[in-house]
C-alpha cells in the first residue's frame, strides 16, 4: 500500500518530486531525491538506496496482518461512519486509560481505509491505552475525469466525518468502552490523517461560517501528528501525494479559498499541546512540510513539538516492528498521562 505513487516514481527515478529543491526538502538532497552532485552517479546510487529503502519500510509496515476490534461502533448512517474501538491490554483496574484516537493516512484517498493501521492500533493498545480507531470518507474516481484513479477526499464529507465522529466520542466510549477516560484524550494520526488531527485540534479557530466551528477548544489533551501534511501550500509546492491536498479541498479554483477552512497552518494557536514526529528520509511526505509548520506555529506564538528520528522514511512510524513505533507510543504517553 502506498499514500503517494508519484513520490515513489520520483525516487525511483532520480529525479525530485515537481516544484522541490534541496533547500525546500531540508537540506537533505541524497536521501529525498534532490538535486545531482558532481558525481552523477553517486547521486543516483543514493537515490535509488532511498527509494530501495522506502520500499522495504513500507513493505515492513504491511506485513502485519489487520486486528480485529474489540467493539465497532457507528456514529453516523453512511457505511465510512463508524469507529472501531481497542481495549487497553492488561488494564489496570483501579486506573481508566487514556484514550487514543486514531486517524489513518492513505491520502484521503478510497482504497486506503482503517485497516491498513490496526496493527498499530492494536499496538497502542497493548502498551495500555484505549484505542478509538476512526473511519471516514475518502475520495474514488470521478468518470468524468477518466476514472483513471481515485482522487483525494470529498469535500465536505471527509471534514464532516471527522468532526461528527469527534464529537460523538464522548458517548460512545461511555457506552462502548468503559475502560477508557473520555477527559484524557490524545489524537494521533499518520500522514493525511495527521493532518486530521492536526485540523480537529484547531477546530475553534475555523471561521465563524464553518460548519465544524467550535466555540471553544476542543477538550484533548494533545496531538501527535505522524509525518503530517500539515501545511497545504508547502505541500502543493512539493506536490505530495500528487496534488492530494488540493484535491482534497476540491480543485485549483478553490483551493486557495478554502485553506482558511481546512490547512492545518492556518489554525494557530491552537493553545492544545501539539507534537509533530517526522523521519528525515521520508519520500512521501518530506520534512519541510513538518518543519513549515512548526514554523507557523511559532509566529503564532506557539511552541510545537518537531521529533525529526533519523534514517527514518514514512512508513515506521506506524511499524509495530520498527523503533520508530516505540518513540511514537513515548511521545503519545507523554501527553496522555
Amino acid at each position: 500500500m502506498q499514500d503517494d505513487a508519484a513520490a515513489r516514481d520520483d525516487a525511483a527515478d532520480g529525479t525530485t518530486p515537481r516544484g522541490t529543491d534541496a533547500h525546500a526538502l531540508g537540506g537533505n538532497a541524497d536521501a529525498r531525491g534532490g538535486t545531482a552532485h558532481p558525481g552523477g552517479g553517486d547521486a543516483a546510487a543514493i537515490h535509488e538506496a532511498a527509494a530501495r529503502r522506502d520500499a522495504a519500510e513500507e513493505a515492513s509496515a504491511f506485513s502485519h496482518p489487520p486486528v480485529d476490534p474489540d467493539v465497532s461502533a457507528a456514529y453516523g448512517d453512511h457505511p465510512d461512519q463508524v469507529i472501531d474501538f481497542y481495549a487497553p491490554r492488561e488494564p489496570d483496574p483501579a486506573v481508566l486509560a487514556p484514550l487514543v484516537v486514531v486517524l489513518h493516512g492513505g491520502a484521503w484517498r478510497a482504497p486506503y481505509d482503517r485497516r491498513h493501521i490496526t496493527p498499530f492500533a492494536d499496538f497502542l493498545a497493548r502498551r495500555g491505552f484505549a484505542v478509538a480507531n476512526v473511519e471516514y470518507r475518502r475520495g474514488a474516481a470521478i468518470p468524468s475525469q477518466g476514472g483513471d484513479g481515485p482522487v483525494a477526499g470529498r469535500w465536505p464529507d471527509t471534514f464532516d466525518d471527522v468532526a461528527a465522529a469527534l464529537d460523538a466520542l464522548p458517548a460512545l466510549v461511555r457506552e462502548k468502552l468503559p475502560q477508557a477516560d473520555s477527559r484524557r484524550i490524545v489524537v494521533t494520526g499518520h500522514s493525511a490523517g495527521g493532518h486530521l488531527a492536526l485540523w480537529a485540534s484547531g477546530r475553534h479557530l475555523l471561521p465563524a461560517d464553518a460548519p465544524w466551528h467550535l466555540d471553544r477548544p476542543a477538550p484533548l489533551r494533545g496531538v501527535v501528528a505522524l509525518a503530517p501534511i500539515a501545511d497545504f501550500q508547502v505541500a502543493e509546492k512539493l506536490d505530495v501525494c500528487g496534488g492530494a491536498a488540493r484535491q482534497l479541498l476540491g480543485g485549483e479554483g478553490v483551493f486557495a479559498d478554502r485553506l482558511p477552512y481546512a490547512d492545518p497552518a492556518h489554525l494557530l494557536p491552537t493553545g492544545i499541546a501539539t507534537t509533530l514526529v517526522q523521519g528525515r528520509t521520508d519520500l512521501v511526505v518530506p520534512q519541510a512540510v513538518a518543519e513549515s509548520y512548526a514554523d507557523a506555529a511559532a509566529k503564532a506564538g506557539e511552541v510545537v513539538g518537531l521529533t525529526l528520528l533519523e534514517d527514518v522514511g514514512h512508513f515506521p512510524l506506524i511499524d509495530p516492528a520498527a523503533d520508530a513505533c516505540a518513540v511514537v507510543a513515548e511521545e503519545i504517553a507523554q501527553l496522555a498521562w
